[in-house]
């Protein structure tokens, strides 16, 4: 390259030094010198270049790496700001928590106590049209407003609460009328942990499907089943003290003591664990007693549970007679996406016996009193079938139980078959009609086979 330039130098030197007139012919040694002084200014031109791309080459380099740490610093600027929200979210979550658990702060102080305060409830209304083929005759056609329920919840704080239930039963409570107004549930219920909790006071015992979820709409058949009001004597509470929890995902207990029954051991109604509570109406000379249940809610749909429960004394102790019973109860629950479900119970009763004060429950059948019923059913959506909203659920259910003739005392074997339908417009909402027959294993005062029609709802 540099052997290029300077022949194109010297041509140029060439070329100008010819001047248009004529003039003194430069000598050889003079045109060399002016070709190596022009060289050498070429030269110098050249490093300069050089220099000066490394200059700009070494300026971009830099500029690059300023850009790569201002993008860095950008990161860890905005990484900063998050965990600067994310501290302050914490702050105000343990201030919040701390202010709930010391019972001051905003959430005693301020207009939300309306917020943590909730009500609802639920009623029923039925006609029953039923025959008696029992020996006393008396058919039933009757029209009642079985049950009208009011609950009343408030949160205290984020873990303590209260939870109650007012039900008045038939309307009209009166020295002269069949109504009764009576409190089912009035507990507080205290959070140990996440997943403990201590609860206090009157409350439903926790035994069968329906003692504990007996809403109308929760329920095929416009009265509760016959296993599930003799044997469990649902709606059954009692005042105590509890324990509940989760062992594991979807595995739950629940542990109670808790006032004990008071049954009759004479009379028609002798030994009918249904006129044994007490429903801790000044509920003297009762004994403890203690319940237990498992419950398996893992799968969706199903629930599996099985219950126990121990009476020290179930005549209590204001006699001289004294015996303990056993009641065990297990079930299943379940409803599947299709719309297909069965639920399935068995309940046992074994009651002790004190010879020598007089209390025998073998003389009349009553040591072993059991009962179960198994009731298939399907649910499903009136959308695309008919114009009318809402769901319609067909049922079936056979049962079998121990209940007192009502002519002596003496326990007989009834079964009763049952059909129906209930319609929700609503989930909350639903109108219901069942058949029943009904047939026992000897002479029994009643013996009921006809049809019921219903109403109910919840909120």
């Amino acid at each position: 390259m540099r052997f290029r330039m300077t022949v194109g130098a010297l041509c140029a030197l060439l070329i100008t030094a010819v001047p248009a007139s004529a003039a003194p012919t430069p000598s050889l040694e003079e045109l060399w010198r002016v070709v190596q002084q022009q060289q050498s200014t070429i030269e110098q031109m050249s490093k300069k270049l050089d220099a000066t791309l490394a200059q700009l080459a070494q300026a971009e380099t830099k500029l690059a790496g300023a850009e790569t740490k201002l993008a860095t610093t950008e990161t860890k600027l905005a990484s900063t700001e998050t965990k600067l929200a994310d501290n302050e979210k914490k702050l105000e979550a343990t201030a919040d928590a701390v202010e709930a658990r010391a019972g001051v702060g905003e959430k005693s102080t301020s207009p939300s106590w309306a917020d943590r305060t909730s009500l609802g409830g639920y009623g029923e209304l039925h006609y029953n049209h039923l025959d008696n083929d029992g020996v006393a005759g008396g058919d039933q056609n009757r029209t009642d407003f079985h049950r009208f329920v009011i609950y009343m919840s408030h949160e205290f704080n984020s873990w303590m609460r209260f939870g109650s239930e007012l039900e008045v039963e038939h309307v009209v409570a009166s020295s002269e009328d069949p109504g009764e107004v009576e409190v089912e549930q009035a507990w507080v219920e205290m959070d140990l942990n996440d997943k403990h909790r201590l609860r206090t006071g009157l409350d439903l015992l926790p035994i069968g499907i329906i003692n504990t979820t007996h809403e109308p709409n929760t329920f095929y058949g416009v009265e509760r089943n016959p296993i599930e009001t003799e044997i469990i004597p649902s709606t059954w509470w009692e005042g105590g003290a509890a324990m509940s929890g989760e062992i594991r995902p979807g595995l739950n207990y629940d542990v109670v003591m808790h006032t004990g029954l008071i049954m009759p051991f004479s009379g028609d109604d002798a030994f009918r664990p249904r006129e044994g509570r007490t429903e801790i109406a000044e509920a003297d000379d009762h004994d403890v007693a203690f319940t237990g249940r498992l419950r398996y809610t893992g799968i969706a749909g199903l629930e599996l549970a099985a219950s126990g429960q121990y009476q020290a004394d179930y005549t209590g102790t204001g006699d001289d007679a004294e015996a303990a019973a056993y009641l065990i109860e297990t079930h299943l629950d379940y409803r599947h996406a299709s719309g297909f479900g069965l639920r399935a119970l068995y309940a046992r009763w074994e009651l002790g016996s004190d010879r020598k004060h007089g209390l025998d429950p073998s003389s009349v059948g009553a040591d072993h009193l059991s009962g179960w019923y198994v009731e298939p059913a399907y649910r499903f959506a009136l959308a695309g079938l008919v114009p009318v909203p809402g769901e319609v659920g067909l049922f079936s259910r056979y049962a079998r139980w121990d209940q007192a003739d009502g002519l002596g005392g003496r326990f007989r074997n009834y079964e009763r078959v049952s059909l129906g339908l209930n319609y929700w417009p609503v989930p909350q909402v639903v109108f219901k009609i069942d058949g029943q027959f009904e047939d026992a294993d000897g002479r029994v005062k009643r013996e009921f086979d006809g049809f019921n029609l219903g109403f109910g709802y919840q909120f």
